[in-house]
């Protein structure tokens, strides 16, 4: 604060002298410079004063950050052309000669005067951009069952696809403002149009895999393999997507690491977040288990899954036996099957399965299969016969020596 104080007091001192001394145009270009960005900002606060989030008991909708966008960036840009109208208008420049004079200082005014209307051209439609995709990224009132059923894969959707849809929007809107500006100050642009592309096809020769990386990236978006808080998995790669740039994607494993991967190595991407999800398992049992108590086992167990408050809203398809599906060494191979809602309770929901499968098994004497070795003895007529056979070897080979 007392920095302040002490710069205005200067800049106070600065326009009293150059009132007093006769310097009407340093005077007002003073006052300007010293009085607009003050004025600025306490217009902004004043309009993020007026147009504030209502309170949320009242229930009134809340004001749209494209209304406040265009209400802050509409008075920043009216102010600074005001002033700038009175600028020009104490300094006595006639603005409809300005169009038709050809000297080299009302050249350099009027394409300073462009430029500055494509500056804040461009900067109010920036806002404008990011005030919409905020609006689009904000949570939406529903009103009906089917919306509020669809709206958590549209917004997923949403925020994958417009931070790129942002940052691409920034580059044009940036590349243009700055080549319309160089153009008002009689810069030829075409030279500068094809030396940058190519620039571009050099840059695209030296970084084929950073190209291929942001081509591969866009094509993933166009086809909606993924988007952010999605389960996936593409080769040694899994997680959940956090966020991603223009060449490469964040994911979470569950774990706790994160894999930035660049798009080009994905590949075949498996999204474990879509629709539904089976879960398929296999138990041995012993060959002399009763199948069909097997059955009734399993659906008791996925009716009591069913019927759990944590575990069961996850459930599209209960636990059931499937049937059998192999002769083991040691058993019989019997399939178990679910159908569940994507999501990350599929292993936590497998692991109770299993558990409460046990309990039933040992509760019911069915046995899971396990490897057992059974010797033969205390048979005469086996023993016999062996000692025959080890009789007739001897003799054979006393007969083979003998010759």
């Amino acid at each position: 604060h007392r920095l302040n104080a002490w710069f205005l007091s200067v800049c106070c001192a600065l326009l009293l002298v150059l009132g007093v001394g006769g310097m009407v145009v340093a005077f007002w270009f003073a006052l300007v410079i010293v009085a607009l960005p003050s004025l600025i900002a306490l217009c902004r606060r004043a309009i993020h004063y007026l147009l504030r989030a209502p309170d949320e008991a009242t229930g009134e909708p809340p004001i749209l950050p494209v209304t406040l966008a265009l209400a802050d960036r509409g008075t920043q840009m009216l102010l600074i052309l005001g002033f700038g109208w009175l600028l020009v208008h104490v300094a006595g420049i006639d603005l409809g000669s300005m169009g038709t004079a050809e000297d080299m200082q009302t050249r350099l005014l009027r394409a300073g005067f462009n430029a500055l209307i494509i500056i804040l051209g461009a900067d109010f439609g920036w806002t404008l951009v990011k005030a919409l995709i905020v609006h689009r990224l904000a949570p939406r009132r529903l009103t009906t069952t089917s919306q509020q059923a669809a709206e958590p894969s549209e917004q997923a959707r949403l925020l994958t696809l417009l931070p790129i849809i942002q940052n691409i929007l920034f580059a044009v809107i940036f590349v243009v403002a700055v080549l319309m500006v160089l153009s008002t100050f009689g810069v030829d642009i075409a030279p500068l149009i094809a030396g940058a592309g190519v620039f571009g096809v050099a840059i695209g020769f030296g970084a084929q895999t950073v190209v291929k990386d942001m081509i591969s990236g866009i094509f993933y978006m166009l086809d909606d393999a993924f988007r952010i808080g999605e389960y996936i998995q593409s080769g040694s790669y899994k997680g959940t997507v956090e966020s991603f740039s223009i060449r490469s994607v964040r994911l979470r494993h569950h774990r706790g690491p994160i894999f930035t991967v660049p798009f080009g190595e994905l590949g075949a991407v498996q999204n474990m977040s879509r629709d539904w999800t089976k879960d398929k398992f296999l138990i041995s049992v012993a060959y002399d288990t009763d199948l069909e108590k097997v059955r009734r086992l399993a659906k008791k167990v996925g009716q009591d899954l069913l019927a759990d408050p944590d575990a069961g809203p996850h459930f599209i398809e209960p636990l059931k036996m499937k049937g059998m599906e192999a002769f083991g060494d040691y058993g019989i191979g019997i399939s178990f099957g679910m159908m569940l809602k994507p999501g990350d309770q599929q292993s936590v929901i497998r692991r109770r399965a299993f558990a409460m499968l046990k309990a039933a098994f040992s509760a019911n004497g069915v046995e899971f299969a396990s490897p057992t070795v059974q010797v033969a003895g205390g048979d005469s007529s086996a023993a016999a016969g062996f000692a025959a056979r080890q009789v007739m070897a001897k003799r054979a080979l006393d007969a083979g020596a003998g010759g």
